[in-house]
């Protein structure tokens, strides 16, 4: 039918927490700590639509390498403006790859990363 949610584990929370919400600009729809598993949950929406649910544990495990490793390769958001976009996250001291056009459908996309190295790609409307 659809994809419901992704779930992300980050290794320091209120970065992340800080990165999703004010330089990506995700809504908060519900924060939880966990006590009996040391987590924190937190529900991200698009506008109002839930997206991501952002993890902590104690101690998790690094990504072993860039996007070629087997599992989630990377996670993609449809923007309207690239270059627009682009832009704002340089102005929020965030290191993006320069514009590349899609070989397929002529759209444009860059990528940046997370503050745990989890390649986002923004992508032409």
């Amino acid at each position: 039918m659809k994809i419901h949610h992704i779930a992300i584990i980050c290794s320091e929370y209120e970065v992340s927490k800080k990165f999703y919400t004010e330089v990506l600009d995700l809504n908060i729809i519900r924060e939880v700590y966990r006590e009996e598993r040391q987590s924190y949950k937190l529900d991200l929406a698009i506008d109002d639509h839930y997206v991501i649910e952002l993890f902590s544990f104690p101690n998790p495990p690094k990504r072993p390498s860039q996007p070629e490793a087997c599992g989630l390769r990377h996670l993609a958001f449809s923007v309207d403006d690239v270059e627009l976009k682009r832009q704002e996250f340089i102005s929020k001291e965030l290191i993006c790859e320069e514009i590349r056009i899609d070989e397929f459908t002529d759209k444009k996309f860059f990528f940046t990363q997370d503050p745990d190295g989890l390649p986002l790609e923004f992508y032409e409307a």
